[in-house]
């Protein structure tokens, strides 16, 4: 992955989606900012990824970032840091996909229906995002604190 900067086009569409405009003129609707180390140095380094996880573009740190899509970017990660924090999975009704998850959050439990396995993507080392079926999205902050059900649970499906 060559890190040097292409020129590019951030904007929000009518629906509030993030599109990146490629270097060549490709559209990619739904694309999400994550930081690089978010706890450690949230400013070091911001990933612009399509909605299958895959890096579209770098930035070193919010500094290399032009004014108008820094204000996009902070926004969304503004919304992306509100979400609730998975911090344990007490019972999956099945291993397979489609499959509803009993999760004890930072907010409290709840149930969440997990439509493919391609729902969670990791992120960063080992942080996770898991989508629902409502697109309602889940972090795990480091899969590998979680307690031993809820990572035999979460190898189950990657």
């Amino acid at each position: 992955m060559n890190h040097h900067q292409k020129p590019h086009t951030l904007e929000r569409d009518l629906l509030g989606r993030l599109i990146l405009i490629d270097a060549s003129g490709v559209r990619h609707v739904g694309v999400y900012p994550v930081r690089a180390f978010p706890i450690t140095a949230p400013g070091a380094g911001i990933s612009i990824m399509n909605q299958s996880g895959k890096e579209l573009c770098w930035f070193d740190g919010s500094k290399s970032i032009p004014e108008s899509e820094l204000a996009l970017i902070e926004e969304e990660m503004a919304a992306r840091e509100f979400m609730p924090v998975i911090e344990k999975i007490t019972k999956v009704s099945t291993f397979a996909t489609p499959s509803i998850w009993d999760i004890e959050t930072d907010r409290g439990p709840t149930r969440i229906r997990l439509k493919a396995e391609e729902d969670i993507r990791r992120i960063a080392g080992n942080t996770l995002l898991i989508a629902d079926s409502n697109g309602l999205q889940f972090l795990i902050k480091d899969s590998t604190e979680l307690d031993k059900v809820s990572k035999k649970i979460l190898d189950r499906f990657r």
